[in-house]
């Protein structure tokens, strides 16, 4: 099983326990030894399921029974004791499960095993352990452990200048509002297991079906499903209510992919049917391999009345997916819950934290080192001036009851060691807990920002974009690396007949009348009616009238192009609720079958031996001689079919394999398809060739012998298929070209751009075959002709795929050592254009997920790495969930960079957990994504608002925060300090008490959280603009060491200059009325309002935009101060600093200090703020200074340019992405008959088609579903 070893000993403890009844001797003596023994076990951390790992175990627990059977005694029950042991093997061999046994409706026999149930649980509290668990983790943190052992100190009255309330309420309000953020959150995870975990399923218990929920499940169980439920474990399939076992499922959850695939039950078990009591009584024995993460094989036997039954993955039915196309199937339960391969590739949570985050706390271990060594000082202080000096003014300050009287050099060294617990409660507040008090209100508040920016609300799906957790935010600005899925994410799952060629003629332009030029296709543009067919689909868009005008003029060669599209295909349909639906083998077949449909060539059904479609109104039936099905290497289909007694073969594929193959006859419509194919190409789309060619009747059936005969050749059978595939798919004439768009989600192509300027390298991690990932890289700008090479990786061994980065890296340095251009970004300018970074156009890389395999093996990870690192795109195909995270984890281990990662699926969730940041997008795949993600949106394009203006806002004002707040902190305490010198350092305060509580809290609060929430240095538009903006936040220019050490000598100086000025012009000064001003409670009062006034007028200084709420707290909190200290320190009140303030407010001294302080502090800042701006500006300060031109020129408002999407770009690879499904078709279970329906006389079904005829208007009730592609493929091909 995979279980941690240390939950697995709970279990194994648990179980051996219930033997504890045995005797006398196993519960006082052998139980300790087990629980012994496996506590040891479990430290070993045991790599499950390896065989040597199981023998390790065995021998261990071998060892530690012969010490059982020693320390028991001289009677020992030696029966009991050996059944003890007998069931710790089994645990031991459930521990490292090495293999697998289940026995069909037998749960006695399945429970010795220990199983993990179908609960599936990814919440972390309880109602019982919230509290214990949570503080202990909030306490982890070094901060808070810090204010609590402040705390402790601060209620011993010996050592304590301070009241507990100053920490004990901030401290009470951080933990709680953690505590109640984390406790929302893990509600959330609850809601969400409960309704995976209470979904409804039914199981067969005794021969009966009941219904359970699913964490009732177990292994061994058989459970009924229905079409469209979700299969609740991991399945082997018994019997369906299709033909042979078959049945149809979408995997989306698992890869992303919503065509259907095709299952198939073992024809002994499919036998069983829906029957009941047969299922019941079935009692076969698996044994298959322990669960894992490998979503493509499972190994396992079948033994069952005698026989062995070899079972592969095409059995299966994985937690997941979604039943389709199926009435009925019955399956047995092999992997339950945390078994299950969705859960097994779904990763764990992880504890997220920010780069902010770990920089503050290795920064509030300096402060403390800072603090201990102020507190140190002040302690030698101490001692020597109670040694020297304090001794001889007892009489006026008494030593305390608790330091000895009798030794004046012990009573020193007593008083200077708790002076120093007394300085650190005094200058505690250079790490204040009010800062994170702060910090998590502004990461609220950004929070509300995203979720509140109507600029990423997706109107269409009324999807508003979420900031699903609130400690992240700043991270946005710092993304170096985004993962990105394809399906889903990039795309729109959505293929659109967009051109064709037919005989040289190019339709799907819409032509200006003026101009002729071809114009822009847009949403507003109306497209062609097709409402005369009564079998058109509404949602099926196409804008040039010629071509609907050829099919209405019965032009031949479009009938040929539209019956080719109608015939040859091996798509499937059904009728549901009056409405002709098809399931097709790819997204791009179905695309094809439908444009026909629509154009009024519709495919109504097969049957094994005909084809049936209506032509215009008129049904017609071809009679079906053979299907040439598609595979990888031939890159073509073609059918065979008869009617009228003429035989043809329509044939569709590749270009570059229909052109070889062409009769000569059609070499000037080939020059002309070959323009249309180069510019459909060039604009991205996925292009078929499509062709036709009549069959003698005598040739086809010396042709059909020679195939029946290389057919069942049991030498080279697949070499010799194709030879005879090649004989008769020759001398064709080309009919034209198919020119499909694989729908990219709006925006994705600037989105990409605009990422790629702000230094953010995107890399593509799909499911999907090679040749579609690569179209999709092409389509969205990703890969582009510019590019130096783009290098394929698809090696099968290790070998292979070592020698191919070998020599990648090898190409990539050569070009780099002589392309100066490779070595600089350019620079951005304030013209109209931004243009590209030179002429240099970088690299590409694509992976196959075999390949991948090897790359991310340990030892060549650091060489994969350092080739996709230096490339500017990188795609990774047909990859696995797991390996999705694991790419991501090879990144965040090596670069030490900041990674997002954005899916839609479930297959996705794994890689969201693993980045730092995870972005679910709220697709056509489920929520799961969204459920596991940090960040939610509706549209990748929305990424870019996210991270350029979002991302970078939160990082700038969070940066600005942390700067501002240590100097006003340590401007503050070191005061302190200072003042420590003329009290003889005995930790008595310079200011007042409640000054030194309200300061944080009231005082210079609100400034600092304003210019934390609010400010920003340019606007959205500017940041969108000019994305190289956001590079800062990659080096962390913004907030590191060096600015923060910047932020503690501007604090240091001001607390310096602050203090001596005041106690310069203060010092033996008398008031002209005779009044001493002098005293400590005036200095202290004098030095305090300077402090407010000077990091108030900074604060103004930092704030780049101002609000009416920045006016109101900054002017305010100055305002505040001076009503709150008169009203605190007047008679009403009777505070210790009774009248100071009035006095000196009433003081020139006062006035004129506070100008001298002012100019000598706030002076030398503006002046070399100017200084840098003018000198050195950034490029922050020069869009500022364009933005305030602007502002004043008003100019007339522009969108920022970008990379127009409706101007594909050429490519060097044309065509590479040819629409066809990239995997073996299922001709064979068309002209075998097995996939057809029959009905219970046993003959063939046909669909019951509702009377339709061509009128002038039509209506959209046979509408094609909704859903999209299903596609239904199979293992095989037949002719």
């Amino acid at each position: 099983m995979h279980e941690p070893a240390k939950t697995s000993t709970v279990i194994h403890i648990s179980q051996a326990g219930n033997f504890r009844g045995h005797c006398h001797y196993a519960h006082r003596l052998v139980l300790p030894v087990i629980s012994q023994s496996l506590s040891k076990l479990a430290k070993k951390e045991t790599p499950p399921h390896q065989k040597d790992e199981e023998d390790m175990v065995k021998d261990y627990l071998r060892k530690e029974r012969i010490k059982t059977l020693h320390w028991s005694g001289n009677n020992p029950d030696l029966d009991a004791i050996e059944n003890i042991w007998k069931h710790l093997f089994n645990i031991a061999i459930c521990f490292t499960e090495t293999e697998r046994k289940i026995r069909a409706n037998d749960p006695e026999y399945n429970a010795q095993f220990i199983y993990a149930n179908n609960y599936i649980r990814t919440s972390k509290y309880t109602v019982l352990t919230f509290l214990p668990r949570n503080f202990f983790e909030q306490f982890q943190r070094l901060a808070n452990f810090y204010f609590l052992c402040l705390l402790v100190l601060q209620l011993i009255p010996q050592i304590s200048s301070l009241t507990p309330v100053t920490t004990a309420v901030p401290l009470v309000v951080v933990l709680s509002l953690t505590a109640l953020k984390d406790a929302i959150d893990d509600i959330q995870r609850h809601r969400s297991d409960n309704q995976v975990n209470n979904r409804d399923s039914r199981v067969l218990r005794s021969g009966k079906l009941v219904d359970e929920r699913w964490h009732k499940v177990q292994v061994g169980d058989i459970i009924r499903m229905e079409n469209d439920q979700f299969v609740a474990a991991d399945l082997l399939l018994l019997s369906t209510s299709e033909p042979n076992g078959l049945c149809y499922v979408e995997t989306a959850e698992l890869d992303g992919e919503t065509n259907l695939k095709c299952r198939q039950a073992l024809p002994e078990t499919a036998e069983l049917g829906e029957n009941n009591v047969d299922i019941g009584n079935f009692d076969g024995e698996i044994t298959c391999e322990p669960p894992n993460n490998n979503l493509s094989k499972f190994e396992g036997t079948l033994h069952w009345q005698g026989e062995a039954y070899s079972l592969d993955n095409d059995k299966m039915l994985l937690r997941g997916c979604i039943l389709r196309n199926t009435r009925w199937c019955y399956g047995l339960v092999v992997f339950a819950g945390r078994d299950t391969k969705l859960m097994q590739n779904s990763g764990k949570t992880m504890f997220k934290r920010t780069s902010l985050d770990r920089l503050l706390n290795i920064l509030i271990i300096g402060i403390v080192f800072f603090l201990f060594s102020m507190c140190l000082f002040c302690t030698i202080a101490c001692g020597v001036w109670e040694s020297v000096t304090g001794q001889h003014f007892r009489i006026y300050l008494p030593w305390d009851s608790l330091i000895p009287k009798e030794n004046t050099t012990s009573g020193a060294t007593v008083i200077a060691v708790l002076v120093f617990f007394s300085y650190a409660i005094v200058l505690n507040t250079v790490v204040p807990i009010s800062l994170y008090v702060s910090v998590e209100v502004i990461r609220f508040a950004h929070s509300l920002w995203i979720n509140w920016d109507q600029k990423m609300y997706y109107e269409t799906k009324d999807t508003p974009a979420r900031a699903r957790t609130t400690t992240l935010n700043e991270e946005l600005g710092q993304i170096e690396y985004v993962f990105s899925d394809k399906t889903g994410t990039l795309t729109q799952n959505i293929m659109i007949f967009n051109k064709c060629s037919i005989n040289g003629r190019m339709y799907g332009e819409v032509l200006d009348p003026a101009t002729g030029e071809p114009l822009e296709i847009t949403e507003d543009m109306k497209p062609i009616d097709l409402s005369s067919n009564p079998m058109y689909e509404p949602q099926f868009k196409f804008y040039d009238e010629m071509l609907l005008d050829d099919v209405k003029a019965g032009e031949k060669d479009v009938y040929e192009f539209f019956s080719l599209l109608a015939l040859c295909h091996t798509v499937m349909s059904e009728v549901k609720e009056g409405r002709l639906e098809y399931q097709a083998q790819s997204p791009d077949e179905e695309a094809l079958t439908s444009a026909a449909r629509n154009f009024g060539f519709v495919f109504k059904y097969r049957t094994p031996t005909s084809i049936t479609i209506e032509t215009m109104g008129e049904e017609q039936v071809y009679e079906l001689k053979g299907i040439l099905d598609f595979n990888n290497v031939r890159k073509r289909m073609s059918v065979i079919v008869k009617k009228n007694g003429k035989l043809k073969l329509y044939c569709k594929g590749a270009d570059s394999v229909i052109f070889e193959r062409l009769n000569p006859d059609s070499a000037e419509i080939k020059i002309k398809t070959m323009d249309h194919l180069n510019k459909f190409a060039s604009e991205g789309l996925r292009t078929l060739c499509l062709a036709v060619k009549d069959l003698d009747e005598d040739y086809f059936e010396e042709w059909k012998e020679r195939f029946n005969e290389a057919a069942t050749s049991m030498d080279n059978r697949e070499d010799k298929v194709n030879s005879v595939y090649e004989e008769i798919e020759k001398n064709l004439n080309l009919i034209g070209a198919t020119a499909i768009e694989d729908k990219l989600q709006d925006g994705v192509p600037q989105t990409i751009a605009n990422l790629a300027l702000a230094g953010i390298k995107i890399w593509v991690l799909t499911g999907d075959k090679q040749e579609t990932a690569v179209n999709i890289g092409y389509s969205c700008q990703l890969l582009t002709d510019e590019m130096v090479d783009i290098f394929i990786v698809d090696g099968i061994e290790y070998h292979e795929v070592e020698k191919q980065l070998i020599t990648f890296r090898e190409n990539i340095n050569s070009v780099l050592s002589t392309t100066k251009a490779s070595r600089h970004l350019s620079i951005i300018t304030f013209s109209d254009e931004q243009g590209a970074d030179g002429e240099f156009g970088g690299f590409g890389i694509v992976v196959n997920g075999n390949s991948l395999v090897h790359a991310l093996n340990p030892n060549m990870e650091y060489l994969f790495l350092s080739v996709a690192s230096q490339c500017k795109a990188v795609i990774c195909c047909r990859v696995t969930p797991l390996q999705k995270a694991l790419v991501v984890d090879l990144v965040k281990r090596h670069k030490k960079a900041v990674t997002l990662a954005i899916g839609d699926g479930a297959n996705d969730v794994s890689m969201i957990k693993t980045a730092h940041i995870g972005v679910g997008i709220s697709g056509q795949e489920g929520m799961q994504a969204v459920l596991s993600s940090d960040f939610s949106l509706a549209q990748f394009r929305f990424l870019e608002r996210l991270l350029l203006v979002h991302g970078r806002w939160s990082y700038l004002r969070m940066a600005k925060f942390l700067r501002y707040f240590f100097y006003k902190n340590f401007a503050f305490t070191l005061c302190h300090f200072w003042f420590a010198f003329f009290c003889g350092f005995s930790a008595q305060t310079l200011f007042d008490p409640v000054f030194i509580s309200f300061y944080n809290v009231f005082y210079t609060s609100l400034p600092v959280l304003a210019l934390g929430i609010f400010d920003q240095d340019v606007s959205d538009k500017n940041s969108l603009k000019f994305p190289k903006l956001y590079t800062p936040g990659h080096l962390n220019l913004l907030f590191n060491k060096k600015e923060f050490l910047k932020s503690v000598f501007h604090g240091f100086l001001t607390s310096f200059i602050l203090f001596f000025i005041p106690y310069g012009t203060f010092n033996d000064s008398v008031a002209p009325d005779g009044i001493n001003l002098d005293g400590h409670q005036l200095l202290g009062t004098a030095v305090s309002t300077i402090l407010v006034l000077v990091v108030t007028s900074q604060v103004a200084l930092d704030t780049a935009y101002w609000t009416l709420f920045n006016h109101i707290v900054i002017w305010g909190s100055v305002a505040f101060y001076f009503a709150m200290t008169l009203f605190i320190n007047s008679n009403f009140i009777g505070n210790a600093y009774m009248g100071s303030f009035r006095m000196a407010l009433s003081s020139a001294h006062f006035w004129f200090t506070t100008f001298i302080t002012l100019a000598i502090l706030i002076v030398p800042v503006i002046a070399i703020r100017f200084y840098y701006v003018d000198l050195f500006p950034t490029l922050s300060n020069k869009v500022r200074l364009k933005q305030r031109k602007d502002r004043r020129t008003r100019p007339r408002i522009a969108e920022p340019q970008r990379r127009p999407s409706s101007i594909r770009r050429s490519r060097r690879s044309l065509r590479s992405g040819y629409a066809f499904a990239h995997q073996e078709g299922f001709g064979r279970l068309i002209t075998s008959g097995k996939i057809m329906k029959k009905s219970k006389s046993g003959h063939l079904q046909v669909p019951n088609f509702p009377s339709v005829a061509w009128s002038p208007k039509g209506n959209a009730s046979n509408s094609r579903n909704a859903r999209g592609t299903r596609n239904a493929p199979s293992t095989v091909e037949i002719f």
